[in-house]
């Protein structure tokens, strides 16, 4: 976790576009652009969100007509007097800009430097840190609406207010211990356990709405499996509208997996065309059908594929967690008597070679994830590691409610003390340099 107070460059944006950005962010920031920046004001003589536009230059050679932006300290990104260079998105031009910098005293920045900083001078908290790479990679609306309430603080604001109300409880219990000899109760039994099981029940709703979270943040896995010839590479072609797999008559076609995406309502579906299931002694067929069901373990979502006419099907066995759709497919190959005799629930019968019935499916995978929550406004977790934190922090809660009668003071004191140091991960007021590291370095330059 680097916290030198230097003076730090990098791309803010990608290269090979008509314009790019360069940062920098320190001390020297200021400076170093006027050591290279000629226009009609001195970059250090302007106010902070001021825009000027000039040459920038090595010597007498001008690198490019290029627009500088002001940031002074406080009142930046990161906390410190920043600078924003625009100039045109020339990979040599933004080398060279970079290389006069760094030949100045600039050092190139770390990835996630800049918003390390930024949390460093309490302009973020860790999560509002975190939701910066998540806005960063949101592909979907959705995506972006969680990223975008997490940075602006709608999570932190929960988790405080969480950890204002457990501190209460600490500081009672230890008045407790200060007035031991009295035997004073400053904190009533009954209300401790009221406003513990009231935060359990908070903790609990936040970790269930990490099954929507994680599946906005990654995509929801949908395996399309099946034996082969029934029509799954056909399914995926249709739900892509474009010809992704390789459709053939001949069984065995698909001996590798093949993934895509689509984005429905704004949540990301990403589609596994799998090899067909059944025994085979081809190895490569064989390896195929392995890869087949490890995506079938992955998936939320499993769209089992059967042939219309072709006898009663058994359905594959899924877990607690996993929904199964089965799919019965080439209706447009039987006669109405078959296509009467298919069950009216638990069956989505359609053609993927036509298209007919497809809006079917397409409603029945709406179905499986419920936005509401996300749709209102609340509170949603997409971050694995704050799972985990709220995760042991309601084991430390309960392990407080189950002690309520029989733990001493200072031992119910400090397994709530544990509850608000989890929670208190999460947002960084509890953190070490080696988690930091952990969490930055997954940022990218100029982040």
């Amino acid at each position: 976790m680097i916290t030198e107070n230097d003076t730090i460059a990098a791309p803010a944006t990608a290269l090979g576009g008509a314009l790019a950005v360069v940062r920098l962010s320190g001390p020297r920031s200021l400076e170093l652009c006027d050591r290279l920046f000629r226009g009609s004001r001195r970059v250090g003589d302007a106010a902070g969100y001021t825009l000027l536009y000039g040459n920038l230059v090595d010597g007498t050679r001008i690198i490019d007509d290029v627009m500088v932006s002001v940031f002074r300290a406080p009142h930046s990104y990161t906390g410190e007097d920043s600078v924003e260079i625009s100039c045109h998105g020339s990979r040599y031009i933004v080398s060279e800009i970079l290389r006069l910098l760094i030949r100045n005293g600039a050092r190139m920045a770390s990835p996630g430097e800049f918003t390390a900083r930024a949390f460093l001078a309490g302009k973020l908290d860790l999560s509002q840190a975190e939701a910066v790479a998540d806005l960063i990679a949101s592909g979907s609306r959705s995506a972006h609406a969680l990223a975008t309430n997490q940075m602006r603080g709608g999570y932190s604001a929960d988790l405080e207010k969480l950890r204002g109300e457990l501190l209460r409880l600490v500081s009672l219990l230890e008045l407790e211990l200060d007035f031991g000899e009295e035997e004073v109760e400053f904190a009533d039994r009954s209300e401790l356990l009221r406003t513990m099981e009231r935060i359990d029940t908070k903790i609990g709703e936040l970790m269930d709405s990490f099954t929507l979270g994680n599946a906005i943040k990654e995509g929801i896995a949908v395996a399309i499996v099946g034996e082969p010839n029934v029509g799954k590479s056909t399914l995926l072609n249709r739900l892509l509208n474009e010809e992704r797999a390789l459709v053939s008559e001949i069984p065995g076609t698909t001996r590798d997996v093949i993934e895509a995406t689509i984005t429905l309502d704004g949540i990301t579906y990403r589609f596994i065309d799998t090899a067909g299931l059944r025994e085979t002694s081809d190895t490569v067929e064989r390896m195929g059908i392995a890869r087949a069901y490890e995506s079938i373990s992955r998936a939320q979502i499993i769209l089992q594929v059967v042939e219309a006419g072709h006898g009663d099907v058994t359905p594959i066995s899924v877990r607690e967690d996993q929904r199964l759709l089965l799919v019965v497919n080439k209706i447009d190959r039987v006669d109405e008597a078959v296509r009467k005799s298919l069950p009216q629930e638990g069956c989505i019968p359609l053609s993927a070679r036509e298209g007919t019935g497809l809006e079917r499916l397409i409603a029945a995978l709406r179905e499986t994830i419920d936005t509401t929550r996300l749709d209102a406004g609340e509170t949603v977790v997409s971050n694995s590691r704050h799972y985990a934190a709220l995760h042991e922090a309601r084991e430390s809660l309960r392990r407080a409610i189950e002690g309520l009668d029989h733990l001493s003071t200072d031992l119910l004191s400090e397994e709530i003390r544990q509850v608000v140091y989890h929670l208190g991960t999460i947002t960084g007021e509890i953190t070490n340099d080696e988690v930091l590291g952990q969490i930055f370095s997954k940022f990218c330059i100029g982040k």
